[in-house]
């Protein structure tokens, strides 16, 4: 997929300002999540379109975020130690909401989960954890509007590492230039990812969401 970028000043214009939504840059079968590693990883993901090699773990949970900012805000614009190198990574939207539907909410939900060892005992036996969290503007502000990352491990980690993945792009050297625009107050010059609310379509992962209580 060739990615799409926009001034920031036209980022906002048409997205949702508060609620909870999945924000992110797709195409009619493919959608774009984030990732920030070392360089070690970073390279043998470049250079084998897959996770692997001797520094990645396959033993660690491993967050994705479709949100461009978000993943700018936990890297730091890529500054941050151990997440110095951004990649995008492409996989189908099937596969996507294959992970939405494994999905355990990283805290306790009462309403879905009854009881906290119900919550407890789905939390470990589950490959995937959702969390909502705030998103952020391009100086890592909170905003009112929520955005959702994805834990994942076991068996739904190793699938997506290895055999998910269509392409994996390395645009650091894109987040870098973007970032000292915005450590220079730059924010007319600014590029950011053109992204959309993500609609869900699998009705198990649709009533997922559907269910998620405003946090």
């Amino acid at each position: 997929m060739n990615l799409k970028t926009i001034p920031y000043r036209e980022y906002e214009k048409d997205l949702p300002q508060k609620g909870q939504h999945i924000l992110a840059q797709y195409s009619n079968d493919n959608i774009i999540v984030y990732q920030a590693f070392n360089p070690n990883i970073a390279r043998y993901a470049v250079a084998n379109q897959a996770f692997g090699g001797a520094h990645y773990r396959f033993s660690r949970m491993s967050w994705i975020k479709p949100n461009f900012l978000w993943m700018m805000y936990r890297c730091g614009w890529a500054t941050k130690e151990a997440q110095k190198r951004v990649l995008a990574i492409e996989i189908s939207k099937a596969n996507f909401e294959s992970i939405l539907e494994e999905a355990v909410f990283s805290s306790y939900k009462p309403t879905i989960y009854q009881a906290q060892e119900n919550w407890k005992r789905a939390l470990e036996t589950s490959s995937v954890r959702l969390q909502w969290d705030p998103d952020h503007d391009p100086y890592g502000a909170k905003l009112d509007r929520r955005g959702v990352q994805l834990g994942l491990r076991g068996e739904i980690l190793r699938a997506f590492a290895t055999d998910w993945i269509i392409s994996i792009q390395d645009i650091t050297p894109f987040v870098l230039e973007q970032g000292a625009k915005v450590k220079a107050g730059e924010l007319n010059a600014l590029q950011v990812m053109d992204e959309a609310v993500y609609h869900v379509k699998s009705s198990k992962a649709r009533e997922m969401i559907a269910l998620s209580p405003l946090e």
